[in-house]
């Protein structure tokens, strides 16, 4: 399988996505999942990223899709187009899989997939993580990670405009 071709199987729509999180917790792995807009990958992503990992085995991702950013964040959200954003993530060593959601929240995508651990950043106190009821009720864990500081998307927006 070519580089490009691993990338783009990781990633995959809701079912097919279902399917591969069920065949890795048959096979015993613990499926860490978390999700966000990853408009422009940053530091402060990686590291998350990178935390979010070493909770389990896979890493599965949910990003939200193009109308669900802008519904979000804004008019001039998404920067990068969702396949940009769906390919930067599924290139990562760290990802597992990827899929897009087009709603606001990840909350049906969580329960479709019913990972293992459910984590935010730091940023996102636990009272305010959308599925963490849903994940602690059939016994899975719930976590904030720490929030790397000064690293954001909107802060890299908000420069470069400064900039032009």
């Amino acid at each position: 399988m070519s580089t490009l071709e691993h990338i783009q199987a990781k990633i995959q729509h809701w079912a097919q996505a279902a399917c591969t999180v069920r065949a890795w917790q048959a096979a015993g792995e613990r499926v860490v999942f978390t999700n966000g807009c990853f408009d422009l990958l940053h530091y402060g992503h990686i590291h998350y990223l990178a935390q979010a990992k070493d909770l389990g085995q896979r890493l599965v991702v949910g990003t939200n899709a193009a109308d669900s950013v802008r519904r979000l964040k804004g008019p001039s959200r998404p920067i990068n187009d969702e396949r940009t954003r769906l390919y930067n993530l599924a290139a990562l060593q760290m990802v597992d899989l990827v899929a897009a959601f087009e709603q606001d929240t990840p909350l049906e995508l969580i329960r479709l997939l019913r990972p293992d651990v459910l984590v935010k950043g730091g940023d996102w106190p636990m009272s305010a993580i959308i599925g963490a009821e849903e994940v602690l009720a059939y016994g899975g864990q719930v976590l904030s990670l720490p929030y790397v500081p000064g690293y954001s998307t909107t802060a890299i927006e908000a420069k470069i405009k400064a900039s032009s």
